[in-house]
């Protein structure tokens, strides 16, 4: 596939996912803001300056920047520690600040070095968590803030426990809306009638069928209409005056406060990092496989968290849930994105009302089927038959990120994936050779006897670096092992990337156990240049 440079040449594509990430993303905002002990308009101004500014600077096809749950306790811990909202944000300022600085010293490098089975792992914990916390929702009980994704509540009950306490205060009207949501859900894209009408989501149909079923409820008086506490909740503000007077700035005087600059450093570190990891996992998830400069990206979110600040807003990230949503609606570029934080600002100026009538059962049942693509079966068993240096990492960071938190989880993850990778490299050292080249000229590309996740980095910049029109031959043939990661980048590189530059690609001494055939420059064709046994496997 080739990149797609004009801007608007998907928005047919666009503008339906950008309005289901702005669904998904409205009551996850002002969950956020409300955990957060923060003003309610302050998650929404966040999702809007991430929709905008953020979309339009980040050079990411996929993931959408708004509020994020990972931050709501430091977010919360901050704002009583400063002794105001004002004295916060200019803390918020100041992460948006060092976070630009990162940007120009080049740090989002690091992202090169989490392995994808890691990803995919956190990937999948934060689907299991969207489906366990959105069951409460799903049949109308609504204990906890929407967009919680940590295990420990602060009641002083966790996930499931919160499960088992819905069972006590179902509401017979939201399991219908719930349920009808989904079967429109489920079906909008599997009968071919339905195609025609592509450019109309099925998130919004469902929504706009959940609000007639409960003003058909309202309106009979039927005990299956939804109360008010289990709808959105959006600040209406009366007059452009009202929504003026909501509007905070920061407070400049707290600037010799030690305890700010605190704040801010640790809210730079923990959202530059949620940032990284939900562009890795935006990536992969990206289907013409397009990679994301992460400089650009700190750089992006630091304007970003820099102009929610000054206007009253939470601090951002880069946030999984929202680019999950984005990728599954069949977003093609950073349109959707914009799209989402335009519709946001439109729904604060002209349409609370309506958007006040949404059942959060509705938005359930899309957050559900988001959480189901994500952790999905086939995935978990995909790593079950890669083995156990793919599968242990991978099953360890899913467990992870639902018994604590993402950045623990994936902690766990790399962890554990770098004790293997120490373990198999103990007695073997990583050479790589690249020769100097110019353009047309033929590039041999030796990999050594282990290729691990942590190389992945370098044969990337290697391959992005390749001219035009060049030749290159990639030789494995004295390979013992070579990361699945790795494998991925090398096949994305023949198959997507080298197209786009006209580069001819020729793989020599691949193994059958890596399921990546040895081809000749540029054609499909099966080609041996080396009989090879098949690989056995590594203990």
């Amino acid at each position: 596939m080739t990149k797609n440079k004009d801007f608007f040449g998907s928005l047919k594509a666009d503008f339906p996912s950008g309005l289901v990430v702005f669904l998904v993303a409205l009551p996850l905002c002002l969950g956020i803001a409300l955990a957060s002990g923060a003003p309610p308009l302050s998650g929404i101004i966040a999702g809007i300056i991430g929709g905008i500014v953020v979309g339009v600077i980040s050079k990411s096809h996929i993931s959408v920047s708004g509020p994020a749950a990972g931050l709501t306790a430091i977010v919360l811990t901050a704002i009583s520690t400063l002794g105001s909202f004002e004295v916060f944000l200019l803390s918020v300022f100041l992460a948006g600040v060092f976070q630009l600085i990162l940007g120009f010293i080049r740090a989002g490098s690091i992202s090169n070095y989490f392995p994808s089975n890691v990803i995919e792992g956190m990937l999948a914990g934060i689907g299991v968590i969207i489906i366990l916390k959105q069951l409460p929702h799903a049949v109308g009980f609504d204990a906890d803030f929407e967009g919680d994704e940590a295990f420990l509540e602060p009641d002083g009950n966790n996930t499931f426990s919160a499960i088992l306490g819905a069972l006590d205060y179902f509401h017979l009207g939201a399991i219908i809306i719930t349920i009808v949501s989904l079967i429109i859900l489920i079906s909008w894209d599997k009968f071919p009638f339905l195609k025609k009408l592509k450019l109309v989501p099925g998130a919004l149909v469902a929504v706009i069928v959940g609000i007639i079923l409960n003003e058909i409820f309202m309106r009979t008086g039927s005990k299956l209409a939804i109360a008010e506490a289990h709808l959105v909740k959006l600040p209406v503000p009366q007059s452009f005056e009202d929504l003026k007077n909501i509007i905070v700035t920061p407070d400049f005087t707290g600037i010799s406060n030690p305890q700010v600059w605190i704040t801010a450093a640790t809210i730079t570190v923990v959202a530059s990092i949620e940032t990284l990891l939900c562009i890795e996992a935006s990536d992969r998830m990206d289907v013409q496989k397009r990679y994301t400069d992460t400089n650009v990206e700190l750089k992006a979110q630091g304007i970003g968290n820099m102009m929610s600040a000054l206007i009253g807003g939470l601090p951002m990230t880069s946030v999984v849930v929202r680019s999950s949503a984005n990728a599954n609606a069949g977003a093609k570029s950073k349109t959707s994105t914009i799209i989402h934080g335009i519709l946001l600002l439109i729904c604060v100026l002209s349409i609370p009302v309506i958007l006040n009538k949404i059942p959060l059962a509705t938005l359930a049942a899309v957050l559900l089927v988001v959480g189901y693509r994500l952790a999905k079966p086939a995935t978990i068993m995909h790593f079950w038959h890669k083995g156990k240096y793919q599968f242990v990492p991978f099953i360890a960071t899913l467990l992870a990120v639902v018994f604590t938190d993402l950045l623990k989880g994936v902690a766990l993850g790399m962890i554990i994936s770098i004790i293997f990778v120490l373990r198999g490299n103990l007695k073997r050292a990583y050479n790589f050779r690249k020769d100097d080249y110019t353009e047309g000229d033929i590039i041999h590309i030796d990999l050594a006897q282990e290729v691990s996740f942590l190389n992945k980095a370098a044969i990337k910049t290697t391959l992005n670096e390749i001219p035009e029109c060049s030749k290159v031959v990639i030789d494995a043939s004295d390979t013992v092992y070579i990361a699945h990661d790795v494998l991925d980048l090398i096949q994305e590189f023949r198959d997507v990337k080298s197209k786009e530059k006209n580069i001819k690609v020729k793989l020599v001494g691949f193994k059958e156990a890596y399921e990546l055939e040895n081809t000749d420059w540029g054609k499909q064709n099966v080609f041996v240049e080396h009989k090879v046994k098949k690989l056995e496997t590594i203990k």
